[in-house]
């Protein structure tokens, strides 16, 4: 898929988007706020959307040469580890001091 037709990045590109929308407003799932988030979103999701068939296998429908299914599942796969990514990076670099000997934990809740 790196030499792909315009369609078939299309197709990626909707994909990525629809995912993204869905995560970014339905279900809010998200670590920074902002047009500009929903844009870095949509660059993993494209890229998640890419490698999925790839890694996942060529199976259900095809568009053009992009298999949706595995399409879908690369994109979410992407999105959920870019949070992930994002929240663990700030919680090792967090200025919050850590918990004192005897004091129970606390747990924070990311933003």
């Amino acid at each position: 898929m790196i030499g792909m037709s315009f369609l078939s990045f299309l197709v990626l590109l909707g994909i990525s988007v629809i995912v993204v929308a869905v995560f970014h407003y339905a279900l809010r799932y998200r670590f920074l706020e902002g047009i500009d988030a929903v844009y870095a979103k949509v660059v993993f999701a494209w890229i998640g959307a890419w490698l999925g068939s790839p890694v996942l296998g060529h199976w259900f429908y095809k568009v053009e040469t992009v298999y949706l299914v595995p399409a879908f599942i690369g994109a979410i796969t992407a999105l959920v580890l870019n949070g992930v990514a994002w929240r663990a990076w700030a919680r090792v670099f967090s200025t919050q001091p850590t918990t004192e000997k005897g004091a129970p934990p606390t747990i924070v809740k990311a933003a």
